[in-house]
């Protein structure tokens, strides 16, 4: 289908997502978002190169001081090197980024703000957790933090691409 719309003085076609369509963007969303969670579990499980090659340690390692890890991390960057800094710091907004940006696409009540940033900090808060109880990794509060700005970097890089889907489609899906 196509109708015709005023932008800036011109009259040009703009194409109108059909229902098919839709459905489709969905299905790929849940779709992307089992993958996303499943690389999820295991670069935070399971990955050696991510410092897992033990299933299970003797301590528990914790870090409940809000952004502590986050300043050293930082001050230290040239001693522990780029790459452990960028993966700490970086890593963990990046690796939050999809879970904002494909719940929205998924359910179309999930277009909220107020619901996409706590389920973030709800699903960052659930690995932290399992982190210190099967002794995987660290409960860090900053990694919740990191976390939950990614969740809503991704979130307003929906926003974004949804704002200039609709300016290319003319209505919101």
């Amino acid at each position: 289908m196509r109708q015709l719309s005023c932008i800036e003085g011109e009259w040009s076609k703009k194409e109108k997502v059909t229902r098919k369509t839709k459905q489709r963007i969905r299905r790929l969303g849940r779709i992307l978002f089992i993958i996303y969670i499943l690389l999820l579990v295991y670069f935070l499980f399971f990955a050696e190169s991510y410092g897992r090659t033990e299933l299970f340690e003797e301590e528990y390692h914790y870090n409940l001081v809000p952004f502590r890890e986050i300043q050293r991390f930082w001050t230290y960057r040239e001693t522990v090197g780029f790459w452990a800094s960028f993966l700490n710091l970086a890593g963990n907004i990046i690796g939050f980024m999809p879970f904002g940006f494909i719940l929205p696409v998924m359910h179309r009540n999930m277009r909220r703000l107020w619901l996409v940033v706590p389920l973030g900090f709800l699903l960052s808060f659930c690995v932290e957790f399992i982190q210190l109880v099967g002794k995987v990794g660290c409960f860090d509060v900053d990694d919740m933090i990191l976390n939950t700005l990614g969740a809503l970097l991704g979130y307003w890089a929906f926003l974004i691409c949804d704002k200039i889907r609709v300016i290319h489609y003319g209505e919101k899906i």
